[in-house]
């Protein structure tokens, strides 16, 4: 085993990824150098999730699977998982280090006091006590930089166990998200994606009149992405001068992920959500109509307590009206500390596992409508990956596509004509 060598894998959403790269930036920092395989770190970091209860079990697994591959490192466990179970944590053997949704800035400071005292370090706050971003220093290790700018979320929605283990909202201010902008064109970045819990309430933190838009401004005025995409909006968000914003600025992709959760007004009222279907409907009708090409991606919870076969009748009725482009749908997972958690009828495991799969039949047909729509148009990417002589990247709208390596070079922005449907994506040929 090398010394100073620091091994990271991470669970969950693009913001844990974001926190994962700035993690690193850190030790690199402190003159540690990044391990390519497990076995060879005197450092693991393991950064969790706990959104749904298979969350928390693959970071249980990932902690257990860790220590037993290398017991020989210190083994940080950082993030969502850690700030809501650290007593569960604590009881895994080799775990030398708990951190949670605070205090990551002072992760090597923490990692070298448990090597010095050879003692467990336990750092986890209370998420109530945070009252500011903080802020992390980013390098982006992908063709597309993620940049946060928000942490937090106020909406307590019924099932959702995130803010109890990030606490409220947090925003960046406009001008570090300006300095990161600064080095991310410095650094040639074409795609900045924003990202935080809950983009959408940005700036309701502040005491001046700050809000997403704001922030969008900024990005586009200090890096001029050839691309900016939007991290998940919740549709009661999505304003008259943001969509004009999406309309009128190429930069901006074409592309929302919107939230729906359930095609039932009762179930949603239930969840604590604060739209209704109606209101759903009329957004992506006036989003599909004002822009071009529009792709709406959304999430859905089926087996949510008291979902009737009717009710989810309703919601099948409702997403296949729907214009999705992509649908990611997730069985309902009880939250210790949720409302939902304690609501009667809950739904039995096998009926929703049978409705998942359901729902998840209307995404993949409205993957493949949206995906077809390509076949035999010319399109742009930057290009993502490359592996086994195919090179991949993503429309402004969010298709992957496909297309043989050629030389390509990673963040090259190619043309592609494209062919025909392929794995998750389409499939075509460079267009010179």
């Amino acid at each position: 085993m090398s010394l100073c060598k620091v091994f990271f894998q991470t669970l969950g959403c693009k913001v844990n990824q974001y926190e994962t790269e700035s993690m690193q930036k850190l030790f690199e920092a402190a003159g540690y150098e990044v391990a390519a395989e497990i076995s060879e770190a005197s450092v693991v970091v393991v950064n969790t999730c706990t959104v749904t209860a298979v969350s928390s079990q693959k970071s249980r697994q990932m902690i257990r699977r860790a220590a037993g591959v290398n017991s020989n490192a210190v083994l940080v466990v950082v993030g969502c998982y850690a700030q809501s179970e650290p007593e569960e944590i604590a009881k895994i053997n080799g775990v030398d280090v708990i951190i949670g949704t605070k205090d990551r800035t002072r992760i090597v400071e923490l990692v070298e006091k448990a090597i010095k005292s050879r003692e467990k370090i336990f750092q986890v706050g209370k998420v109530e006590d945070i009252r500011e971003f903080e802020e992390l220093p980013h390098t982006p290790h992908r063709t597309r930089a993620f940049l946060k700018i928000e942490d937090g979320c106020n909406n307590f929605c019924a099932y959702c166990i995130i803010p109890y283990v990030r606490g409220r909202v947090r925003s960046r201010s406009l001008k570090s998200i300006r300095a990161e902008c600064l080095a991310l064109k410095a650094a040639g970045y074409k795609e900045i994606v924003l990202t935080g819990i809950h983009i959408g309430a940005y700036g309701r933190d502040f005491h001046e009149k700050i809000s997403l838009i704001d922030a969008i401004k900024t990005v586009l005025d200090a890096a001029n992405p050839l691309r900016l995409r939007l991290g998940s909006l919740e549709s009661a968000e999505v304003t008259d001068e943001l969509i004009d914003l999406i309309k009128t600025d190429k930069r901006i992709c074409n592309h929302v992920h919107l939230p729906l959760q359930s095609g039932s007004d009762e179930i949603l009222k239930a969840m604590r959500r604060p739209y209704t279907t109606k209101n759903f409907a009329e957004l992506t009708a006036r989003l599909v109509n004002e822009v071009p090409e529009i792709s709406i991606g959304t999430d859905l919870i089926v087996g949510f307590p008291g979902e009737t076969d009717e009710h989810f009748a309703e919601t099948l009725n409702f997403i296949q009206e729907q214009p999705f482009s992509k649908i990611h749908v997730f069985p309902y997972s009880a939250r210790t500390g949720t409302l939902a958690a304690t609501l009667p009828n809950q739904i039995p495991p096998q009926i929703k596992k049978a409705r998942a799969g359901q729902a998840l039949e209307f995404s993949r047909a409205k993957a493949k409508n949206f995906s077809e729509r390509l076949i035999g148009k010319t399109v742009e990417i930057i290009a993502e990956t490359s592996t086994g002589g195919i090179a991949d990247g993503l429309t402004k709208n969010y298709v992957r596509v496909y297309v043989p390596d050629e030389n390509i070079q990673l963040g090259a922005i190619i043309k592609v004509k494209v062919e025909r449907l392929h794995k998750d994506g389409v499939f075509g040929t460079l267009k010179n």
